[in-house]
């Protein structure tokens, strides 16, 4: 039998931690993560970070797999990957009811639970028990079950579950105005029970929405059935909203350290590196601490001052957690992973050595990642005076399976046996970089051989409706009927995405359905649908409008926008008897 080499070795040795902190605890029936050993509640969000590191020692693996022995480990941890996201899935279509209700809705009563139960992915509190709004939960799930799909795994079985997922899609797409509860499940800051728009929702929820588009949910084996279709214009929506936000998270929350999610790893649903930039700094700046970073100012929870009997605060009443908030090694993992994909070795080294230090190292020797810090009880008084002067205890769980899983992956990352494209094989990270300029092109089609024959005149040649087959053109209204069949599926009682507007992204591209190809003219013109384009001035001044919406917005998107056009009679002064 050949010797391991050392980096064979040393990956055995991150698979025995993987296997000791985090899939000792996966449950064998449905695969998920119980919250700890006395709570068998499993969150979605938590559930997707832990599994994480497994997943990229799967990849580590699947590298140097040259012995048999090698191949069976990759394999094994693919399949636990397999495992909890199909166990996610489940119990989410356990409720697809709700799915189905929230499109109408959009009532934190009617959404998708946040956690389930570990033993069997049933609910395990009532609808108005908890705060389950959370699209940023939702909206992780569908962005690793992209990134992983895009990296070989075959998680989705069938239609049925791609119709579902399609339906997930529209769960989420209308992001940057639903208020939810956020990362940290409690929405407004005075934990009143009020839900908020939160940026990191929003951002998650972008990134998920330009993740999930044109995804083949069967990988390489699929067909156009089991392709995953996102508006563009609704991605482009929670980014308009999303960089309108940064870097405040809500109303309430000045700051939030779960930010550090959406600007870099996982989510990357940030384009503007200076906005990038400022934000982080701005959480460096009023959040970082000794033992990791404050999840937000003025946070309650876990700390001395907290009455656990008290469901709420006066907003006046938060002074008292000012200075004394807990401070979590979790966004200490974050930042190492935020430095790692930026190739800033120096950040990374920093992070690291500060992150050890607080570590909790077990009795054979393994370094555990804490919840949470906190200042201790008969400290409380010495930390408001000097803030950041007095030593702090573990509070939570330890390990946080959260934290824990994010800092073996920046370990992989840091040891060499990941590169930052196999965490991110969809290359969402380049989104910040500068891209060439954009050209659009814009096609004028004829509405009859008389409108022709007068553009002809003016030595402008096009072509009429007729000339152009096989492509056929249509108003915009017709390409949000089509969109209304996505996701539809009687099984499942799923009817789709309801008929709502398409903007000038959506119907800047050509469309193929079945042995057809379309076209679709921008929704503005559409006279049937809006008097004011019988406006030629106004008419004209939308249409410069939307070429430099599309100049600048196009980006992050395939090929050239065509914006095609329909010269009419009524547009040339020429109105039909």
């Amino acid at each position: 039998m050949r010797s391991r080499s050392n980096s064979g070795v040393r990956l055995d040795y991150y698979q025995r931690i993987v296997h000791r902190l985090i899939l000792a605890h996966q449950e064998p029936v449905t695969g998920l993560f119980p919250a700890s050993n006395v709570n068998s509640h499993a969150w979605i969000r938590d559930n997707v970070y832990c599994i994480l590191a497994v997943w990229g020692l799967s990849m580590a693996y699947k590298k140097i797999a040259d012995q048999d022995e090698d191949r069976a480990k990759c394999y094994e941890l693919e399949q636990s990957c397999v495992k909890l996201m199909r166990g996610l899935l489940m119990a989410m279509m356990n409720q697809k009811d709700k799915v189905e209700k929230f499109k109408m809705t959009q009532s934190p009563y009617d959404s998708l639970h946040a956690k389930y139960s570990s033993k069997n992915g049933l609910p395990v509190v009532d609808d108005n028990e908890w705060g389950h709004l959370q699209i940023d939960a939702v909206s992780l799930y569908l962005l690793i079950l992209a990134q992983m799909t895009a990296s070989g795994l075959q998680i989705v079985f069938s239609l049925d579950e791609v119709s579902f997922i399609q339906n997930l899609v529209f769960y989420i797409e209308s992001a940057y105005s639903i208020p939810d509860y956020g990362i940290w499940e409690r929405g407004d800051k005075t934990n009143h029970g009020e839900p908020e728009l939160n940026a990191s929702s929003i951002g998650m929820a972008k990134a998920a929405l330009e993740a999930m588009n044109e995804l083949d949910l069967f990988g390489a084996r699929g067909g156009p059935a089991s392709v995953i279709h996102v508006l563009a214009d609704e991605a482009h929506k929670c980014q308009a909203v999303l960089q309108s936000m940064l870097p405040r998270e809500s109303n309430s929350k000045e700051l939030d350290s779960g930010l550090l999610c959406v600007i870099g790893f996982p989510a990357f649903a940030v384009d503007d590196a200076q906005l990038i930039h400022n934000t982080k700094d701005a959480i460096l700046s009023r959040l970082q601490g000794k033992y990791g970073c404050k999840r937000f100012l003025r946070d309650g929870y876990r700390t001395p001052k907290e009455d656990p009997s008290r469901l709420y605060y006066e907003r006046w009443e938060l002074r008292m957690f000012e200075n004394i908030e807990c401070e979590w090694p979790l966004f200490y993992c974050y930042l190492i992973l935020f430095h790692a994909f930026q190739s800033d070795k120096r950040a990374v080294e920093e992070y690291a050595s500060r992150l050890e230090k607080i570590m909790v190292r077990s009795e054979d020797g393994i370094l555990l990642v804490p919840e949470s810090y906190a200042v201790p009880q008969d400290l409380v008084g010495f930390e408001y005076q000097k803030p950041g002067s007095q030593v702090r205890e573990v509070v939570g769980r330890c390990p946080f399976l959260w934290g824990q899983s994010l800092f073996i992956l920046g370990r992989l990352l840091q040891e060499g046996f990941l590169a930052v494209g196999e965490l991110d094989p969809l290359n969402r990270r380049l989104g910040a970089q500068k891209k060439p300029d954009v050209v659009v092109q814009v096609v004028i089609i004829a509405e009859d051989n008389e409108i022709r024959d007068k553009l002809a005149e003016h030595d402008l040649h096009v072509q009429t409706i007729a000339e152009v087959a096989p492509i056929e053109v249509q108003p915009a209204r017709v390409l949000s009927h089509l969109y209304t069949y996505l996701g539809r599926n009687r099984k499942l009682g799923l009817s789709g995405r309801k008929s709502r507007d398409v903007g000038i992204l959506s119907t800047s591209k050509l469309y193929s359905l079945k042995d057809r190809i379309f076209a679709f003219t921008p929704q503005h013109i559409d006279y049937e649908e809006y008097y004011t384009t019988r406006d030629p001035d106004l008419l004209a001044s939308n249409f410069t409008t939307n070429l430099a919406f599309l100049t600048n917005n196009w980006r992050h998107m395939l090929g050239r926008p065509t914006i095609t056009l329909m010269a009419t009679h009524y547009m040339l002064g020429n109105y039909p008897k």
